[in-house]
């Protein structure tokens, strides 16, 4: 690990897969430093490289300046820039011959037999990634429905292409996606699906994986209470005795469209240093992410970090945009408030301060993320579920940020229990 200090801190060097406290450290940065990234796409070209242990490709861990087990790490999303211009994406097909437990995690190739074979490409199209070993088709994913997008110049928009594009982007493939140089992945562009062609899209990027390392190593993209789930009972290296081992998560696999540019992330510290890592940058995507994935992109991103000491959260703290709040949970405009303190005098009651937050939950079903939600949101405010359901039903609400099974419970909160635990002025500063 290095162990200089920096105020501004570039990180180009990613993991196989796997988040943890074995993971070799990226670099220091001071509280409240920068933290500069440019990473690989995430998802699908992890998934047919047959090397990787998880499905994403992520940043190596970066230690945070004071930060310790029972702080809470604040990541201000200062900016996210798109720098593929294209990539294909859509619903997946497994190779059950090409892995044993989870096609994600544990690659073996179908002829040879090796684990997480050393891989070559030959050609483009499904077949086209091979075992070094024996030459077998050794991944472990095609797609059952897919699709190749072109961005402009200027990245507001996508469109689906049709085979002739998809050919000559799949030809280009490494050069379109932009892989950054220490990226050890195939892009997913050499695939060249070319299904639904002609239809645009807008795009608004954004980071679909981001957090703090977890105590316990997993796979990247398990580390949510959904695609964790996976991991029970598995017969591999990262396999889970059962459901409550997945408790040392730290929800990094958000895949939340509301974690953009201006948003505010409360991420728990759960080791030594938080562990901050980034990756899995998105086009864009609808809420839920209904084909389990998106349009996965190579990106730049500029992080500002700080650490709030004593404030132990079991798990992320969303601060969206105001635009991407619930109606009813935007902070009060000058008007509104009027009228509620005239209310307050007819009725004999004071106005309670209060502002926005968002707390994540996940688990196997929407239904238990939202639970999930409930406890966490119950544990750092000190109130019951009936008041927690009460407050989020009047002044807030839950989105999906993805299926099967992560949520965002939204409320207005009162300023004064936010004071208690700390995160009063974290929350001022995105609200002003």
């Amino acid at each position: 690990m290095s162990e200089q200090i920096q105020q501004e801190l570039d990180v180009d060097r990613f993991t196989l897969g796997l988040v943890g406290p074995e993971q070799e450290w990226a670099g220091t940065v001071a509280d409240g430093g920068t933290v500069r990234t440019h990473t690989p796409p995430a998802c699908w070209g992890p998934m047919i490289t047959p090397e990787f242990r998880g499905g994403h490709e992520v940043t190596r861990p970066i230690r945070v300046e004071g930060a310790e087990p029972g702080d809470a790490l604040v990541v201000h999303i200062e900016d996210v820039e798109v720098t593929s211009v294209a990539t294909s994406t859509g619903s997946m097909a497994e190779r059950d011959e090409a892995f044993g437990d989870d096609p994600f995690v544990d690659h073996r190739c179908p002829d040879c037999g090796t684990s997480w074979p050393e891989s070559v490409v030959e050609g483009t199209g499904e077949d086209a990634v091979r075992c070094a070993e024996c030459g077998a088709n050794a991944s472990s994913f095609g797609f059952e429905f897919g699709y190749t997008v072109a961005f402009d110049d200027d990245r507001t928009v996508g469109l689906t292409v049709g085979r002739e594009g998809a050919d000559a982007l799949a030809e280009d493939a490494h050069e379109a996606m932009a892989l950054p140089e220490r990226s050890r992945q195939h892009p997913i562009l050499l695939y060249g699906p070319d299904e639904m062609p002609g239809t645009l899209g807008r795009l608004r990027p954004f980071v679909g994986n981001i957090g703090t390392t977890p105590p316990v190593e997993l796979p990247d993209s398990h580390n949510a209470g959904d695609f964790g789930q996976f991991l029970v009972g598995a017969d591999h290296d990262w396999g889970l005795a059962d459901e409550d081992a997945l408790a040392e998560r730290t929800d990094g696999h958000l895949d939340s469209n509301d974690v953009r540019p201006g948003a505010t992330l409360v991420c728990p510290v759960k080791i030594e240093g938080a562990g901050l890592y980034v990756g899995d940058l998105h086009a864009n995507q609808g809420d839920g992410e209904l084909s389990l994935h998106t349009t996965d992109v190579s990106g730049r991103t500029t992080l500002r970090v700080e650490v709030i000491d004593g404030l132990d959260v079991d798990g992320p703290l969303l601060l969206p945009n105001e635009a991407d709040l619930p109606h009813v949970a935007r902070p009060y405009s000058d008007e509104e408030r009027a009228a509620g303190e005239a209310l307050g005098e007819e009725y004999a009651v004071d106005v309670r301060d209060a502002l926005p937050i968002q707390v994540v939950g996940s688990g196997a079903t929407i239904n238990g993320a939202t639970e999930n939600a409930f406890d966490r949101a119950g544990d750092l405010l000190d109130m019951t579920e009936g008041e927690i359901r009460g407050r989020c039903t009047f002044t807030g609400g839950v989105e999906i940020a993805r299926l099967p099974g992560v949520v965002q419970l939204t409320m207005l909160a009162p300023t004064d229990r936010l004071d208690e635990v700390g995160l009063l002025e974290t929350v001022r500063e995105q609200y002003g």
